[in-house]
């Protein structure tokens, strides 16, 4: 029996050169739910780096395409609202860390009119966000969470330097930051993405690269080599580089006597446990914090925002309306 059919933003043909090109949007079957999973409709949904690493090929989705990208979703089942946890059930075989793996890597993309998901990982909306700003916590947010509350311990009185404003991680950890009581300064080459950062709360907005009044207690490291030197320089003795990603590349020189002679710890971060998730969700609804929104397309426009992803102009996260 032929499966009933969706509209989906997909990847068949992944392009180095050209993966806003490489976004398909067309119709494609709905999935069947395994056991344990349930089916959902998509309102509205959010792109990550992620995204851009599987339409040029560097993430390879599990199965034959063409394969649906997106692992950010807010999305109805049983008429409820829900945001959706985008990452595969714990499994630890073989694993440092068990909840690295996105559901889009097993072939369950989220840019989809309609999903199948663990039961488990729906997570309730909180009713103050709208669908495309609930949309914004799965990935960039979460990842933030994390960084900051526990590889960190972000919190009143801790100085934390966000390299890099105007990303999803950035703009996120920036807010969740200052709802927990932190100082908060930014770097951004951008004077437009530093005025916008002071009004989300930071204390200061420096040029990227600039000395900062004080050194920091947790850095949150989203850049990679552009900024990586920066990093170790604005860190206090004692002080943690929490790195989640390399906007600009994934190799950068240690200063190691710096490192040793502060006893700075540098560590990495990958995403967050289903705890988290759900402690993240709580703790947005708690403080009021509205996720910022950069823009938002229809789903046939899903290639144009991944091309904003790439020309670094947004502010905020990129979201795709889906219903």
């Amino acid at each position: 029996m032929e499966r009933p059919q969706m509209k989906a933003a997909f990847v068949a043909q992944p392009s180095t050169e050209d993966p806003a090109g490489a976004v398909g949007v067309g119709e494609l079957p709905v999935p069947e739910a395994p056991d344990g999973w349930v089916e959902a409709e998509v309102r509205a949904g959010a792109l990550n780096m992620h995204d851009v690493f599987t339409l040029r090929g560097i993430a390879k989705p599990a199965g034959a395409g063409p394969h649906v990208i997106g692992s950010d979703a807010a999305v109805v089942h049983n008429g409820q609202p829900f945001v959706v946890y985008p990452v595969l059930p714990a499994d630890t075989a073989g694993r440092t860390v068990a909840h690295a793996t996105l559901l889009p890597d097993a072939g369950h993309g989220m840019l989809a009119e309609r999903v199948v998901v663990p039961e488990a990982h729906l997570v309730p909306k909180p009713e103050a966000l709208s669908w495309e700003e609930a949309a914004c916590l799965p990935t960039a947010w979460l990842t933030a969470w994390r960084m900051l509350f526990t590889k960190a311990q972000a919190g009143p009185g801790k100085l934390v330097l966000v390299q890099g404003a105007g990303g999803g991680v950035a703009t996120a950890a920036t807010a969740l930051a200052v709802a927990a009581g932190a100082t908060v300064v930014v770097t951004s080459r951008s004077a437009g993405k530093r005025e916008r950062s002071l009004a989300l709360g930071a204390a200061a907005a420096l040029e990227s690269g600039a000395r900062l009044p004080q050194l920091a207690d947790i850095v949150v490291e989203t850049v990679g080599p552009a900024t990586f030197e920066h990093s170790m320089l604005s860190t206090r003795a004692g002080g943690t580089i929490v790195v989640c990603g390399g906007s600009t590349g994934f190799t950068a020189p240690l200063h190691l006597a710096r490192l040793f002679a502060r006893e700075v710890t540098v560590c990495g971060s990958t995403m967050g446990t289903l705890e988290e998730f759900r402690d993240l969700v709580a703790f947005v609804d708690a403080h009021g914090i509205r996720p910022t929104v950069d823009s938002t397309a229809d789903l046939a426009d899903a290639g144009k925002q991944v091309g904003r992803m790439l020309a670094g102009d947004a502010f905020g996260k990129l979201c795709v309306r889906v219903a």
